[in-house]
């Protein structure tokens, strides 16, 4: 069961129920693949709104890294969600929020806006 407070939250793909977090080390690997010089640089980037599927793609799979699970980026991108995009996009939105956001819950506070899909 995902913690909130540690930033953790719950998602589903491909059936099974996941817990993702945005780790500092997964955080950092977030830095690398978007080429952010560091958190606050990484935070403009994610608070812009506009993430392609392959940023989708390097959060999700960030945020299973974070959350104890050893699962490629090829293997997120073959992943499905009973959702679809609109699914993905809120994972992402959620992620980020329970990153960045006031409250460890990723609702409300100072969340970047959530990706548009």
């Amino acid at each position: 069961m995902a913690n909130g407070v540690r930033g953790e939250i719950e998602a589903e793909l491909d059936g099974r129920r996941w817990t993702l977090c945005l780790t500092l080390g997964a955080l950092a690997e977030l830095e690398t693949a978007f080429e952010a010089d560091d958190l606050a640089g990484l935070a403009e980037r994610l608070a812009a709104g506009r993430l392609s599927a392959r940023d989708a793609i390097a959060l999700i799979g960030a945020g299973l890294r974070g959350g104890g699970s050893e699962v490629s980026d090829d293997a997120v991108a073959a992943m499905a969600s009973a959702g679809g995009v609109p699914a993905y996009a809120a994972i992402v939105a959620r992620l980020i929020g329970a990153a960045f956001g006031a409250g460890g819950d990723g609702e409300g506070g100072t969340n970047p806006p959530p990706p548009r899909a």
